[in-house]
């Protein structure tokens, strides 16, 4: 096979992870003669990648946080399609992030290149701006979706859509060793452990830490002898660490995929970000509740442009709260803790809300014989053939 050269942009983490998998797929499927060029995170470093800027700067989060950055975005799409345009590459993918992807597609496009252009992860158009899917198709070849509902918002348009499944059920979330980081952090084996996991977003740890840190200080009262546990990822490591320096439980921040899981294996309950973690957690069958908090301003247009019921992805896909949500208003410290106490002493409620999280992943490709990340790259390998 005559080597090829994939492009990928991913703008946050949660994209980094989708396309450090992708990159795994393509390896495999070509024998190692497959090159990367582009924009990626931390994960995708790890398997050799060299980002063209931080990828970090990209992963902003509402209208209100995201108008300061606009003029730094704008030159980094400029950027990003003059080094795709100088390199040439076989095919570009882009992942998740649709606000940027879209941008670069656009001009990309315009440049008439001839180079193959797919888009990994459906926009939302099921939850908001649902003429996206009228759009979508003007700047990219083809889409891939996570989803098993997505596709029908986006092929009466004419654009190619393949339901590929959802990477994370490849991943080793079910597969952490508990015992093991209980261990090496010093908990007893009968000690409740709250894994907090308040986003990848700089935007997102704003809000949310200053709320985690008040329901963790109401949980210190019935539970003096609990730790809490806080996964995080480089790009906001340092802002976490000296966030959680004077909470009222002891807590002990990691970072790495390896890490992350065995800290879910050895949680008793979850408190978390909307996000793909969420699918991660109900993967590793800890209970957990979701909570999300904006700026005011994103807030408000959020209640009247979103008119999806849900946030979190398993609550979406069995159209009805599996696991129970606290949003904007309602993400408060006592709701939070309160719920987190229901987890933790009501068995019967806990073993229901992870038995039904965990039913819902099976319509995201966990039983079949190719995982989502093959069944990508197969779809990126065939683009790239046409060039």
């Amino acid at each position: 096979m005559e080597e090829k050269t994939v492009y990928l942009i991913a703008g946050e983490p949660s994209g980094d992870l989708l396309a450090s998998r992708l990159m795994r797929a393509l390896k495999r499927k070509t024998g190692g003669k497959v090159r990367f060029e582009g924009v990626g995170g931390e994960t995708m470093a790890a398997e050799g990648f060299h980002s063209l800027f931080d990828s970090s700067e990209l992963a902003v989060m509402g209208l209100a946080e995201v108008i300061p950055s606009i003029p730094r975005i704008l030159k980094r799409i400029d950027e990003t399609v003059a080094d795709i345009a100088a390199r040439k590459p076989d095919v570009v993918v882009t992942v998740d992030s649709w606000s940027f992807s879209a941008r670069v597609n656009k001009k990309l496009k315009a440049l008439n290149t001839g180079i193959p252009q797919i888009h990994y992860v459906a926009p939302q158009v099921w939850a908001w701006k649902k003429r996206r899917a009228r759009t979508c198709g003007r700047y990219i070849d083809r889409l891939m979706a996570l989803l098993p509902y997505e596709p029908q918002y986006f092929e009466p348009y004419g654009l190619k859509t393949d339901f590929v499944g959802h990477p994370v059920v490849e991943g080793g979330a079910a597969k952490g060793d508990g015992e093991k980081f209980r261990e090496e952090h010093g908990i007893a084996p009968e000690t409740p452990v709250l894994c907090v996991l308040p986003g990848s977003r700089r935007s997102e740890t704003k809000y949310l830490l200053p709320v985690f840190k008040e329901a963790v200080a109401i949980l210190a009262e019935k539970y003096p002898t609990m730790r809490v546990v806080v996964p995080t990822v480089v790009t906001v490591e340092k802002t976490v660490r000296d966030a959680v320096s004077d909470w009222a439980l002891p807590v002990d921040v990691v970072t790495g995929e390896a890490a992350r899981y065995d800290a879910f294996a050895a949680s008793s309950a979850a408190l978390a970000a909307s996000g793909t973690v969420a699918l991660e957690l109900a993967l590793a069958r800890v209970p957990y509740t979701i909570a999300y908090k904006m700026n005011p301003i994103s807030s408000y247009l959020a209640r009247r442009l979103v008119t999806g019921k849900f946030a979190n992805l398993v609550n979406i896909m069995a159209n009805r709260e599996v696991v129970r949500e606290y949003l904007l208003e309602n993400c408060r410290p006592a709701l939070l803790a309160a719920e987190i106490e229901r987890l933790l002493e009501n068995e019967a409620y806990r073993n229901a809300e992870v038995d039904r999280a965990f039913d819902v992943l099976k319509t995201l490709g966990a039983d079949g014989e190719e995982t989502p990340s093959d069944k990508a790259a197969d779809i990126v390998l065939e683009c790239a053939s046409k060039k």
